[in-house]
């Protein structure tokens, strides 16, 4: 493909890691990130704008990266006739509003779990007494990038969730205004999505196992991410019970960009628990690592509603670990300022392969980590087994050098008790 001017729309500098790929492929990119405290991620890697707007006459297409009203703009620009990779007002809803997901997914022929929407702490504790069992408490909103606030109760009485409740009401009730509490299933946590080009889905779809616990065990303190696992497929049982449903629906919202849908899946069902209708954070970068077609052709396609876009990946596994630094996952302006702000990255072999960005820069062409969040590095690898995936990420990791650096030690191990599961179900077999 000839080269495209690509103008990429940021709340926090999300897609620093796809612009810089694009960029490399030799199209021309401008980067525009509105947070103030993260202006400066990407410098040096990226040509950055400060105004986004006077850029879109220029842009051949334009990405956004987020749902909080980004869809809103991307809608208002396709209207335009520019050429958008974005949500729309609903879709951004079905990811910031848990409870509109959960009943547009009730109404298109979804099972759901049981779930109820509270605005009050008091209302909230006197349910969980009168209907004893585990709950999940989900914060809705833009409280729900508070990862810490998610709550899985363990407890059958729900006595857990009661005290958590009760704690969270003295801290938190001027943030956390709206929160589910939604019955807690057994099964396999599996996450499945899918590009949509304005008119269908585009295959293969991606299979994907999160691991958002901080320490290796699936212990600790909730993140945002520390890693994940992934394979691409065709049509499943998964995907048939859940996104698909919504084709018609974005096909009418003009979607164009990556939808997902994470479940739990057990021998009773599948039981869809909350969307992402955007680009995942790292999912895009280690989607990347199984693909064959360029990441700038595919989106250009995408955008321009190509009905016969041919998405060519690799057969096999990839896995994805994020490398992080102090205070990850907690916001801590002193502690990042003392431990982490321009912790230099160091490479002991100058070998980029399978290395993606995040909040990181350059300055006097070397790296250093940016930002505010202590999130520094994607790292990637693939392979013909979810064991050589495994092996080529973190032998890519050894090859790194940050000060006070550390990571899970396990991303892809679930894949063998959980791939065991699906496939008896009868969950993974291609439709």
């Amino acid at each position: 493909m000839e080269k495209k001017n690509f103008l990429f729309v940021s709340i926090d500098g999300l897609t620093s890691d796809l612009a810089w790929q694009i960029y490399k492929e030799g199209h021309d990119v401008k980067y525009y990130i509105s947070n103030k405290d993260e202006t400066d991620i990407a410098d040096g890697f990226i040509p950055k704008t400060d105004d986004w707007r006077k850029q879109t006459n220029w842009a051949d297409i334009i990405i956004f990266d987020d749902v909080l009203g980004q869809g809103k703009k991307a809608e208002k620009l396709r209207a335009e006739g520019k050429k958008v990779i974005g949500g729309t007002a609903y879709t951004d809803m079905l990811e910031d509003d848990r409870g509109f997901g959960q009943e547009e997914l009730k109404n298109h022929g979804v099972n759901i779990l049981t779930y109820k929407l509270f605005t009050d702490f008091k209302e909230a504790i006197d349910y969980v007494k009168k209907n004893p069992a585990k709950y999940v408490i989900k914060p809705s909103g833009e409280a729900q990038n508070i990862k810490r606030l998610l709550f899985v109760g363990m407890e059958e009485d729900g006595n857990d969730v009661v005290r958590v409740l009760e704690a969270y009401s003295r801290v938190w009730s001027k943030i956390m205004k709206e929160f589910a509490l939604q019955k807690k299933v057994n099964g396999v946590e599996v996450a499945v999505g899918a590009f949509f080009n304005g008119n269908k889905f585009i295959y293969p779809i991606n299979i994907n196992f999160e691991n958002k616990k901080l320490f290796p065990g699936n212990l600790g303190p909730a993140t945002g991410e520390m890693g994940t696992s992934m394979f691409w497929c065709g049509n499943n049982r998964i995907f048939n019970n859940t996104l698909k449903k919504f084709e018609k629906k974005l096909e009418e919202e003009k979607f164009h960009g990556y939808i997902d849908i994470n479940c739990i899946v057990n021998n009773n069902g599948v039981h869809p628990l909350e969307f992402t209708t955007r680009f995942g954070y790292p999912t895009i970068s280690i989607q990347q690592e199984g693909m064959l077609t360029p990441i700038g052709q595919f989106l250009f396609e995408l955008a321009s509603g190509k009905p016969d876009i041919e998405l060519k990946v690799k057969n096999g596994y990839q896995v994805g670990v994020r490398v992080v630094v102090p205070p990850y996952p907690f916001r801590d302006r002193k502690t990042f300022d003392t431990y982490s702000k321009g912790a230099t990255i160091v490479f002991k072999k100058k070998n980029l392969e399978g290395i993606h960005i995040e909040d990181v820069k350059l300055e006097n062409n070397q790296w250093v980590v940016t930002g505010s969040s202590g999130v520094a590095l994607i790292v990637g690898g693939c392979g013909n087994t979810m064991k050589l995936a495994q092996q080529q990420a973190y032998s890519r990791i050894k090859n790194i050098l940050i000060p006070n650096m550390y990571y899970r030690t396990d991303i892809g191990d679930r894949w063998y008790e959980d791939f065991d599961k699906l496939h008896t179900w009868g969950y993974l077999q291609e439709i």
